[in-house]
């Protein structure tokens, strides 16, 4: 993921982070190195029991901790985020509404970065914790 100099207003204007991200509905709210906030609807990201999925959660906060990255990235010259790691513990299941995630970097290196995400349902429950490790790359 490369996020051009203009790109930035690119992600609040059409929605977020790539095609899935457009598709699973996440809408990035926030985006700095420091923190990264997305939302994304439970409805159509859900498993057969009607919870959401745990890899409706991967894909968000991969979303959120690439961008960060990339934007972290951006101040080494190392524009390109590649996911290496992702790993998620899901805590309690949604089953409406939207969740937010938050992602805050736990590293930020000139080679690789790591951002914790935390995606919290509408009354503020955690869902899931993730941790998502990117590859910082040169153009």
């Amino acid at each position: 993921m490369d996020i051009a100099e203009d790109g930035k207003q690119h992600l609040f204007t059409s929605g977020g982070g790539g095609a899935l991200a457009e598709r699973m509905g996440i809408e990035i709210t926030e985006a700095t190195a420091e923190r990264v906030v997305g939302i994304m609807p439970v409805e159509g990201n859900t498993q057969p029991y009607g919870l959401l999925h745990g890899g409706a959660s991967c894909v968000l906060a991969e979303t959120l901790g690439s961008v960060g990255a990339v934007l972290h990235g951006r101040t080494v010259d190392r524009p390109f985020a590649v996911g290496v790691d992702i790993n998620a513990t899901h805590h309690k299941a949604a089953r409406s509404g939207l969740v937010t995630g938050v992602a805050v970097p736990v590293h930020r290196g000139r080679a690789v970065a790591t951002y914790e995400v935390v995606i919290t349902d509408e009354g503020g429950d955690r869902v899931c914790t993730a941790r998502i490790t990117c590859l910082l790359r040169g153009a």
